[in-house]
């Protein structure tokens, strides 16, 4: 063995290893193989450098040959394949040789989730080359050379440190998936719009404040994914990006959506997470193939009724917004299956039929149309509604609702009068949300034998207190932006708790009382820091049905996970973990269940 390996040429220029270990870094046997299949996979060897018989596999002879000259036609090395696909992933390796260009034949070359801080000019002489998977490196800049692969159909750039790019970029004309997420970018090169063979761009987690209007001209561009940047616009040539299918602006800056006359195919439009106020029928008359519309946390304050266009529609979701009140002709859209309504100020629609679910919600706007034929121009009911100038407390609320409203008020106290006009009038609901409450009012123990529904999101809260653990008919509890870091074990005593929200709090850790309150339903704990979950305890809860953990720091997903059946929605997105990749996340929670399954060591 050790004679065969002198004959390999210089040692040095091959992987430096201790002397201990055995057996050289990339078996013979692998060679062997690859010189007839014309595939090479070393991924996952810890390799530091690409041993240099790796780069020479066409070209030097074979050591077999030199010592077995009567092996069968099976074996004859002078008809070995030349090596079309390298797969080099998951190693430790700096930097690529520029001995790359020995391998002419290339057409993929996998470099994914290494330390590489640079490329090699080289990479521009494999004019074969049609895949370049480069993601989850430290790349700083990509070289100009790397804009002659006219043949490139993929390029996969994402989770490096890319602040910009060559202007030549509209040389690759072939290309037809993009990914540049999770870099520094804060602009594009206008030669983009050269890529009309385009059909993935995905530029999510950047730092763009605004796109050339010049991609407009991508005319085979399906999918467009924005997610997580600064536009405060959108160019509204935009619109007339014929090809565009799915549309993803999510946690942006805009202050409205764009119109869209000529995306007569876009199917998805994602918009949540932005500063939207209005929602005007221009905005949403021509999108007749629209079956996902997504603008949830926004400022959106009423639906116009062309809603009632988007025939197509399947899920609808305006959670999180200022809206008081719906066209109840919503209820007659044949195809809508999801409707997320939950955070806005409805006037007309109890929370209780809020929780029933989209059918009996849709069932409830359809019987309410004939009401608003016979009574056109009524104004709905004065409820918890009504201005503070027109009265400070809102007995009507109170009485009628059993509705205890103190909100936007940024008050640090809620006044005692608020309590005392209570008196013997059971609330269900409390809502003392927007204002500036450090802790939560004590008196709200005052409410426990009739409270269900306490909204304190929006406020200063940095500890749960303990007369809020004895509202013991609790369901629903929202206290989403506040400055929380942990919950007391004393919640545990809300063994009704259906619903939570703790969103944009400060929690590093998944609350452990949580996984012993069995009646949870719908445990929504995005934008905070948690850094790991327990799948086992999660297991437990048999009625858990929605999860979020959006944008947290989870560097792993437990692959027990996929075990907790019940799971119908759990949202993963935003997190540093690696797997599952965004593609398996994107096809929904079935499909995430499934491949974490797939993961449970045997």
């Amino acid at each position: 063995m050790a004679a065969r390996r002198g004959r390999a040429g210089d040692p040095r220029a091959g992987f430096r290893r201790p002397a201990a270990e055995p057996g050289p870094a990339v078996p013979q046997g692998l060679i062997r193989a690859a010189r007839k299949s014309g595939q090479l996979n070393l991924s996952g060897r810890s390799l530091s450098e690409v041993p240099q018989h790796v780069w020479r596999i066409n070209l030097d002879t074979p050591e077999e040959a030199h010592q077995n000259l009567s092996f069968g036609a099976a074996d004859r090395w002078w008809e070995q394949t030349d090596l079309t696909k390298l797969i080099l992933a998951s190693n430790k390796l700096q930097c690529l040789s520029e001995d790359v260009k020995l391998l002419p034949a290339l057409t993929v070359l996998d470099v994914h989730d290494n330390q590489l801080t640079s490329l090699p000019s080289a990479l521009g002489e494999l004019e074969n080359l049609q895949k370049l998977d480069v993601s989850h490196n430290k790349l700083k800049s990509i070289p100009e050379e790397l804009m002659q692969l006219s043949h490139l159909k993929s390029l996969l750039l994402h989770h490096n440190e890319l602040s910009h790019l060559p202007d030549g970029f509209g040389q690759l004309v072939n290309l037809e998936e993009l990914d540049l997420s999770n870099n520094h970018l804060t602009d594009i090169p206008t030669s983009f719009a050269l890529l009309i063979n385009l059909v993935r761009l995905n530029l999510a987690c950047n730092q763009l404040k605004n796109l050339p209007a010049d991609i407009s001209a991508m005319k085979s561009l399906r999918q467009l994914d924005c997610t997580k940047n600064y536009l405060e616009t959108v160019p509204s040539k935009l619109a007339t990006m014929a090809s565009l299918e799915q549309l993803y602006l999510r946690k942006n800056k805009l202050r409205s959506l764009p119109e869209f006359p000529s995306c007569k195919l876009l199917k998805e439009l994602h918009a949540g997470e932005n500063q939207i106020e209005i929602l005007n029928a221009e905005n949403l008359k021509h999108l007749n193939s629209l079956s996902v519309l997504e603008l949830r946390d926004n400022k959106i304050k009423s639906v116009p009724d062309e809603i009632t266009l988007l025939q197509k529609l399947e899920r609808l979701d305006l959670a999180n917004n200022d809206i008081s009140r719906l066209p109840y002709t919503l209820g007659n859209l044949p195809q809508l299956k999801f409707l997320a309504l939950e955070g806005n100020p409805l006037r007309t629609i109890r929370r209780d039929l809020l929780q029933k679910g989209t059918q009996e919600l849709l069932k409830y706007l359809r019987s309410k149309i004939q009401d608003d034929v016979t009574r056109p121009n009524e104004e709905p009911p004065v409820t918890a509604m009504t201005l503070p100038s027109e009265s400070r407390i809102n007995m009507h609320a109170i009485t009628s609702l059993k509705l205890l409203e103190y909100s936007e008020k940024q008050t640090a106290v809620i006044p005692d009068e608020m309590f005392n006009a209570v008196r013997s009038n059971p609330v269900t609901t409390v809502n003392f949300s927007k204002n500036q409450l450090n802790e939560i009012p004590p008196r709200i123990v005052e409410l426990k034998d009739s409270v269900c529904d306490v909204n304190l999101g929006f406020n200063k809260i940095s500890s749960i207190s303990l007369e809020l653990c004895m509202l013991h008919k609790l369901t629903h509890l929202d206290i989403r932006n506040n400055v929380l870091t942990s919950l007391p074990e004393e919640m545990e005593a809300l063994t009704r708790l259906q619903i939570i929200n703790l969103s944009f709090n400060r929690f590093k850790a998944f609350p452990s009382v949580l996984y012993r309150i069995l009646a949870l339903e719908t445990i929504l704990l995005s934008n905070n820091q948690v850094g790991s979950i327990d799948p086992l305890q999660l297991k437990k809860m048999d009625k858990l049905g929605t999860l979020d953990l959006q944008n947290n720091d989870l560097l792993q997903v437990p692959p027990e996970l996929g075990n907790c059946e019940t799971l119908r929605t759990l949202l993963l997105e935003g997190n540093p973990f690696r797997t599952p990749r965004a593609a398996i996340l994107a096809k929904g929670t079935a499909a995430v269940l499934e491949y974490l399954r797939s993961r449970i060591p045997t």
